[in-house]
């Protein structure tokens, strides 16, 4: 089975109330989250999970809020000797537009993402803005995408796993490293939502729920499911991964 390295590439930020990670916690507390872009390095193809903003915002007050660079897409190819033509492989957590805004420049690549997103994307929910379908037209229209209905290994050492918690079609990626087994989680969250301070704890929460969600209870559980079964936890917008060190 093949190993990889994760490469966090941060391709993105976001600047609001800390309460869109933490359901019903840090309501009022500015918070600043970096939007990645995965190379999982390993196997014989070239896989990314998501592929960020098309055009960050790349100042330096963002770069001290989140510990580390931003780049664009090209720029942060670059860094691994990459280019959005050699992608082979994007795989998608979900399709919010700050997850899929360059996949058009992967001409390349197969696409995979659950049905319920293509859904969505082309259907939102009015209280859902995120989704933008002319992100992931050029790519529908090209015959790129590769729906993914049921859990399982999509690459060697690579599987997916249905969580809706934060979209009707999130997928967590659980990637095979020299660490154990990783999940980059199918829905927004921060190391907050696994591991909740003390007074969080004293409220018997083991987890807390992303701050948007499609159900608070389901996504309770859904947290503690990926939490038990993964040896590393990347939380989809985690700082701590923002100066890019490869994982493990």
């Amino acid at each position: 089975m093949s190993q990889y390295r994760i490469h966090p590439i941060v391709m993105g930020t976001k600047q609001f109330d800390k309460g869109m990670m933490t359901y019903q916690q840090d309501y009022g507390k500015p918070y600043t989250i970096p939007i990645y872009c995965w190379y999982l390095e390993g196997g014989d193809q070239t896989i990314l999970v998501d592929t960020g903003e098309m055009h960050p915002v790349q100042s330096d007050d963002r770069i001290k809020a989140i510990g580390g660079r931003i780049y664009t897409f090209e720029e942060g190819l670059a860094l691994h000797g990459l280019t959005p033509e050699r992608v082979d492989m994007v795989i998608h957590t979900h399709l919010h537009n700050d997850h899929c805004e360059n996949d058009y420049k992967c001409t390349n690549a197969k696409i995979f993402v659950h049905p319920k997103e293509i859904a969505r994307i082309h259907d939102p929910h009015p209280l859902d803005f995120r989704y933008v379908e002319d992100y992931i037209e050029e790519v529908e229209n090209n015959g790129q995408i590769r729906l993914v209905e049921t859990d399982g290994e999509i690459a060697d050492g690579i599987r997916v796993m249905h969580t809706p918690a934060h979209t009707e079609g999130g997928l967590t990626v659980l990637v095979e490293t020299a660490g154990g087994t990783a999940a980059i989680t199918g829905f927004c969250v921060i190391n907050d939502n696994f591991f909740p301070p003390k007074q969080i704890l004293a409220m018997e929460m083991d987890v807390i729920p992303p701050g948007t969600h499609v159900n608070a209870y389901d996504a309770y559980d859904i947290l503690i499911e990926v939490k038990q079964m993964a040896d590393i936890l990347l939380p989809l917008h985690e700082p701590a991964f923002a100066d890019g060190t490869p994982i493990p």
